[in-house]
């Protein structure tokens, strides 16, 4: 049996695997993430349908790495493992706090510090009444990796948020941040992610285990009043997969892109193509890049036992897109 206390954030799931996954061998968490074939039958079993669906996420508890941290964590979706999501740090943070794994201060702020791969992050809850009401989440330094790179016939914007990610106007290719064009800027999204595949800009410049195109984000441009920005965006990962929220390591990662145009003063207000928000800002800066903090919020959906009949045909289930 295994059991899983379920989030949304922004309308995107999270799937948070509370019990029944055997230890995943390894001394830090980018290691585990390397040694998570021991478990990846609970991944898929959570993920693909009957369970779960195409655009699930979800995640692992891990040990943290070291002293500072609360816990540590390996982000999973139907195609693998990912180095990074603050959707799923901002319903940790939550999670944390609800279920008592962090003791919170009920009418005031309470750091939940998370081990991601891409490194150490933070999630400031902030409690009204004992109830969690907000979460900014504070990333990894993001910076810009390279420019107007050529990805078939567009060219895009490489930036890294925890995650490497290409970004360009969705006016590029024709379409507008909708949910009639989703399934357009899917089949672009993908080749735009096959044309990058080896380009010197899906390195990471200090840890191949951080490389590869994870996300496309397309955006439409909404408002702006100087560094006050306002896009909508949508970010397409792993494979054609559709972030429902505005993408927490990808708005990192839109974030080091538009600093470096405006100046480390500006602030995205940034929509999904459901209409959720996440806002974000620059609280600092290091010789790495800068440090990002967006704001949201995750809500419980249901706590869950899941169970595999060794009879049943289907096994641990089945993807059908």
């Amino acid at each position: 049996m295994i059991t899983t206390v379920d989030y949304h954030t922004g309308g995107e799931p999270f799937r948070i695997v509370t019990g029944g996954v055997p230890d995943i061998p390894g001394t830090s968490v980018l290691d585990r993430r390397e040694n998570a074939g021991a478990v990846d039958h609970v991944r898929r079993l959570l993920c693909h349908e009957p369970r779960g669906h195409a655009d699930m996420y979800g995640c692992f508890l891990v040990p943290a790495d070291g002293p500072g941290a609360d816990l540590g964590v390996l982000f999973w979706h139907k195609d693998g493992y990912s180095t990074a999501c603050g959707h799923g740090t901002i319903a940790l943070g939550v999670h944390a706090v609800q279920e008592g794994l962090v003791k919170a201060d009920p009418d005031g702020e309470t750091d939940v510090v998370v081990d991601a791969p891409s490194g150490r992050v933070r999630a400031r809850v902030r409690c009204s009444g004992g109830k969690a009401v907000n979460v900014t989440f504070r990333n990894v330094p993001s910076f810009v990796i390279a420019r107007a790179v050529e990805a078939g016939e567009v060219k895009a914007d490489v930036s890294y948020g925890g995650a490497i990610y290409a970004s360009l106007p969705a006016s590029a290719v024709g379409l507008s941040v909708t949910p009639d064009d989703v399934p357009a800027l899917i089949v672009h999204a993908r080749r735009i992610k096959a044309a990058l595949a080896g380009h010197p800009a899906a390195r990471h410049p200090g840890d191949d285990r951080l490389s590869g195109v994870y996300g496309v984000i397309f955006h439409d441009e909404l408002a702006a009043s100087g560094a006050d920005l306002h896009q909508r965006n949508v970010t397409v990962f792993a494979d054609g997969e559709v972030d429902r929220s505005p993408c927490g390591s990808g708005t990192a990662a839109r974030l080091a892109l538009l600093a470096e145009e405006y100046g480390h003063a500006v602030r995205l207000t940034h929509d999904s193509v459901i209409g959720t928000r996440f806002t974000a800002r620059v609280a600092g800066h290091t010789e790495h890049g800068i440090i990002p903090e967006i704001d949201g919020m995750a809500y419980r959906t249901g706590r869950h036992a899941f169970d595999l009949d060794p009879d049943d045909p289907l096994g641990t289930g089945f993807v059908l897109r």
